[in-house]
């Protein structure tokens, strides 16, 4: 922001390091403990990405639906200056629910 950098960060965001998820179920440790898998997930408290970027005076938006991720990344293409979107995922959680 500071250099008003012509850039758009598109964060996805499912309020996991679900990659550290796979990762611990390859070591085959057994079952993690729900400790374990507390350290893994980002939703306790949520990260509002959005507010911390406009508190940094980067234009900032939240998509939910493809549509609305076409309509921010059009925006962001549109105009000068820093942006950032955030694109939220459904995080699965064991068995291949969604949450």
């Amino acid at each position: 922001m500071r250099e008003r950098s012509d850039v758009t960060v598109v964060l996805l965001n499912n309020s996991s390091y679900a990659i550290l998820n796979v990762e611990l179920a390859r070591l085959k440790a057994g079952t993690p403990t729900t400790k374990t898998l507390s350290m893994l997930d980002l939703s306790n408290p949520i990260i509002d990405w959005v507010s911390i970027a406009r508190g940094m005076g980067v234009e900032a938006t939240r998509a939910r639906k493809v549509s609305e991720f076409e309509a921010a990344f059009a925006r962001a293409m549109a105009t000068r200056g820093p942006h950032l979107i955030e694109v939220m995922l459904e995080q699965k959680l064991d068995g291949g629910m969604r949450r």
